[in-house]
């Protein structure tokens, strides 16, 4: 998350948080505190952003180099007509109230000149002291200690503000806030984007977009589900109500306005015309546990079921294999993305068979980060980032990659069905398992 924003809002990693990999304390290179400020508005896994002054293994080096900071640097904030206070933030462990007015008194050579306010001062200061990541194994002193100037919180209480518990209109498996915050921000979606859910369900991915400023709109396959029709989610609510929608989710967050629409349509089988472009792509496709993995049928194929709504809708559907899914949501992206544009999904996975090789690949698209998300000790998912950086041609209307080479796509003999079948019936027998 922290890359892709640094991507859309300028700055990098330092060099030097190669030293600390493994740290909860991250040193970053960003140009303005403008930029940084802008970044932690976005962000939902940063905690805060300060100014560094200095840092160190020890509490001598950090002393040592807080006094080699360039006075220019601290002198706006040291004046005598302004107010401070110090704050000790220790990862990992607990100090004394005691220990904490000791080690803020050891700053005393620092030329703060003005006075302290602990209710609303102007400036904030904080020590950082990281003791590592094993609470089993506490190290009396710090592995590294940081010195700096507070600039901004991130957006944790997003988190709670749209959480799935307060929302309007919920299914089986609406999206997490801080998850749909996080794609939202892998996608880089920012302001008039249009941003696109060919798997919108009750819509949680388009409320996180939203936010951020982006016009948003979907499609599903499910009637019900884009009609707001049906049986309830929520327990102890046996059928929705007339305004259970996902319009009624956008207008409770006060983002009606970016609200374009959501349609009924078979992602298999896109309705856009061509040249209709997209900034992201933004989704979570079904994996055939707790929703079905289902294509419009037809009088040739397999009729699997048939389903009637309550407007007398009729819906009839077949098999639509896993792995299809994906590759059709690539092909999908590779054509209506802009170039740069993100497509940010979940992938299932079993853990024992897992290798980068099963990741789906598109000559369209470069794929940007994977990141795992654990399930179980057997399953978990990955957040797969891919940006689109080849104009879309009829020639890669049906490919693959296979060991760095693009092969045409050969329907379920092809490599892609040797690594994607049977990752469902493994996930819901596991799952099945922990019920029981």
């Amino acid at each position: 998350e922290i890359t892709s924003l640094l991507s859309l809002y300028g700055g990098q990693f330092s060099s030097e948080q190669e030293i600390h990999v493994n740290s909860p304390f991250w040193i970053l290179n960003i140009p303005s505190e403008e930029m940084a400020r802008g970044l932690m508005k976005r962000t939902v896994c940063a905690k805060s952003v300060f100014e560094l002054w200095g840092h160190g293994r020890s509490a001598e080096e950090l002393y040592a180099s807080l006094k080699s900071c360039p006075v220019d640097k601290m002198l706006p904030y040291l004046q005598s007509e302004s107010t401070y206070k110090v704050h000790i933030h220790t990862f990992n462990k607990t100090l004394t109230q005691g220990q904490k007015i000791k080690k803020i008194d050891a700053l005393e050579f620092l030329p703060f000149k003005g006075k302290v306010n602990l209710k609303n001062p102007e400036h904030i200061f904080w020590i950082l002291e990281d003791y590592g990541m094993d609470p089993n194994n506490v190290p009396e002193e710090p592995f590294h200690l940081y010195f700096g100037r507070w600039i901004a919180d991130g957006q944790r209480e997003l988190i709670e503000s749209y959480s799935v518990k307060k929302r309007h209109f919920i299914g089986n498996t609406s999206m997490d806030a801080c998850l749909s915050f996080i794609m939202a921000n892998h996608g880089r979606v920012k302001p008039n984007d249009v941003v696109y859910d060919p798997f919108v369900g009750t819509g949680g991915l388009l409320i996180s977009s939203a936010h951020f400023g982006a016009y948003v709109c979907g499609t599903d396959i499910d009637y019900n589900t884009i009609h707001g029709l049906g049986k309830a989610s929520r327990k102890n609510q046996k059928w929705r109500g007339p305004d259970e929608n996902i319009r009624a989710n956008l207008r409770q967050y006060g983002l009606e306005k970016y609200y374009l629409d959501a349609l009924v349509s078979d992602s298999s089988r896109p309705i856009w015309r061509k040249g209709m472009l997209f900034d992201a792509i933004i989704t979570d496709p079904p994996y055939g546990i707790r929703e079905a993995t289902r294509r419009t049928g037809s009088q040739k194929e397999t009729v699997k079921s048939a389903e009637r709504s309550t407007e007398n809708h009729i819906f009839v559907s077949s098999s639509y294999h896993l792995s299809d899914i994906f590759f059709d949501l690539l092909k999908f992206a590779a054509e209506y993305l802009v170039m740069g544009g993100r497509l940010v999904y979940w992938l299932p996975i079993y853990r024992p068979e897992y290798t980068e090789e099963i990741i789906p690949r598109h000559p369209c698209l470069k794929l940007i980060s994977n990141c795992e998300q654990m399930l179980s000790s057997h399953t978990s998912r990955r957040l797969i980032t891919m940006e689109k950086v080849k104009e879309f041609k009829d020639q890669d209307q049906s490919s693959y990659l296979l060991d760095g080479q693009y092969m045409p796509y050969r329907g379920h003999n092809s490599f892609r069905e040797k690594y994607f079948s049977g990752v469902t019936k493994r996930i819901a027998k596991e799952e099945k398992d922990n019920q029981k």
